[in-house]
């Protein structure tokens, strides 16, 4: 898709669609928040979620505490829907409209989060945004994508997408930043349909080891 059209489509989801009975609503996104926990990320950290649109995710992060916080999205709409949820909360928010290809962050982050892009972007696409990560990711900061894995759905909202293994992502983003562990979880859609899901997560120029077990992670 182009990016005009690419807009385009987001835009027409977001307008014609409930946030609640697309595929990827989550109230409470489990696998995204037990990260934040795992790698002890501070309440003053600088966080942005790549394709946040009208996720729950920032309702999570402000209800933590976390108080420096961008969103980031190619839709207008998701973000007025998200903005009008939240009321008065939406002022502690950074929100950003950009198709995240073209993103020129204005900082720097310290945990960079993805659930709704990585899947998305072309071969193409994938190196320059890599290296847009690795460029605004402070020293020690983390990326975390969450992707369709090979046994997920290789179409979501009408558009084809690229399907990950752990070791195919772990390859790719292993060239910018260092793995550190990676888990599968099968999301559970409104309609009922099982999605799953590789989650990895990586830091930029790491100080010390850390070892967490896949067993333990969302205990």
């Amino acid at each position: 898709m182009e990016k005009l059209n690419k807009k385009d489509h987001w835009e027409n989801i977001y307008q014609t669609k409930n946030f609640k009975e697309v595929s990827w609503f989550q109230e409470k996104p489990e696998t995204s928040l037990a990260f934040l926990n795992k790698l002890k990320v501070p309440l003053d950290a600088k966080i942005i979620d790549c394709g946040g649109g009208d996720s729950y995710f920032v309702d999570n992060l402000l209800s933590l505490g976390y108080r420096d916080i961008t969103i980031l999205d190619i839709s207008e709409k998701a973000i007025s829907k998200a903005k009008q949820r939240l009321g008065d909360q939406a002022n502690k928010v950074k929100w950003v409209v950009a198709d995240v290809t073209a993103f020129q962050p204005e900082e720097k982050y310290d945990f960079w989060h993805d659930r709704a892009v990585f899947h998305f972007l072309s071969p193409e696409e994938v190196g320059s945004y890599l290296s847009n990560v690795q460029a605004n990711l402070n020293p020690n900061g983390y990326l975390v994508v969450g992707t369709f894995s090979e046994n997920g759905p290789n179409k979501c909202s009408g558009i084809q997408v690229q399907q990950y293994s752990e070791n195919r992502l772990s390859d790719v983003i292993g060239k910018y930043l260092e793995k550190l562990f990676c888990l599968t979880v099968d999301h559970l859609t409104p309609s009922k349909s099982i999605q799953n899901f590789v989650f990895c997560s990586f830091q930029k120029q790491m100080s010390n080891s850390i070892h967490v077990s896949f067993q333990n992670l969302l205990q």
